[in-house]
């Protein structure tokens, strides 16, 4: 065996951006008797070898976030040790159709998928009709800022967040597509603030609604915020500074195609639905 192909062989730290349809999974982290994306991430490992079957996970293996129940991901990032071998499209040839690895990159050994990113950013897609595009920006950039959240997430400790958020119309579709980027994100945060906003904007709560959610009161029975559905989150982005991720192009190709006919799919069932709801008398 020459070096090169030693080399090849010889296990070193790898990140990975995967990307997932979350909604037939019950988020990413591995749970007793349910199924996650992690699962199935560990699952293709294992079919490859490179994580042993009694091992609890892979040498060095750490995620970017926690998605919930049903939220999907494009820039989902993992780091592991794992062989040169080990391209997204090595990972692709035994993972499911809803879950692609699209892009990889060398790091450090010490890299650390949890706590090296430096921001995060997830995308909400919110149906137009039902809200007011004023009311809806006025209360995202009341957000905007370094605030404590305890009334948006049911942690109680680590609350405390530095929150950027955008706003922009589809003019392809009616909807309103929410941005919202932080160091991280305590549970359900992004969804409790979606929810917030949504409900000034419907005009279901005044605007005073948004200065007492980020109020040191505590918000409970009506007056607390619950969270907005989980499958039109999409975790967006990670970043890594000095990280630069190579895209795989037949992994990336892959991913299009697969999603695409996803798209297609979750459009069907959207026109059948709607066919339904137009001609019930």
């Amino acid at each position: 065996m020459g070096m090169e192909e030693a080399g090849i062989d010889r296990p070193s730290m790898r990140a990975f951006r995967i990307a997932y349809d979350g909604q037939g999974y019950w988020g990413f982290q591995r749970q007793p008797d349910v199924e996650t994306v992690e699962d199935e991430l560990f699952d293709a490992l294992r079919a490859l070898g490179i994580l042993e079957e009694s091992a609890r996970k892979p040498a060095g293996y750490a995620a970017a976030g926690r998605t919930d129940r049903g939220v999907s991901a494009l820039a989902q990032t993992i780091g592991l040790r794992c062989p040169g071998w080990c391209t997204p499209r090595a990972l692709n040839a035994e993972l499911p159709g809803a879950i692609r690895a699209w892009a990889s990159a060398d790091v450090p050994s010490d890299f650390h998928a949890t706590h090296d990113a430096t921001s995060r950013e997830y995308t909400y897609h919110l149906h137009a009709p039902e809200v007011d595009g004023d009311r809806l920006r006025a209360a995202l950039d009341a957000l905007s800022g370094t605030h404590d959240c305890h009334n948006l997430t049911p942690d109680e400790r680590n609350t405390t967040r530095t929150l950027e958020t955008d706003l922009e119309s589809d003019t392809e579709a009616p909807f309103f597509v929410l941005r919202v980027r932080a160091e991280g994100f305590s549970k359900q945060l992004v969804r409790q603030l979606v929810a917030l906003v949504r409900s000034v904007a419907t005009g279901e709560v005044p605007f005073t609604r948004v200065e007492r959610a980020l109020s040191a009161e505590r918000l409970d029975g009506g007056a607390g915020v619950g969270p907005a559905p989980a499958s039109p989150l999409v975790l967006t982005e990670v970043r890594y500074p000095g990280v630069e991720f190579a895209v795989d192009r037949e992994a990336a190709a892959s991913a299009r195609e697969v999603f695409e006919r996803r798209r297609i799919e979750h459009a069907t069932r959207a026109r059948v639905a709607s066919t339904v709801a137009d001609n019930v008398r």
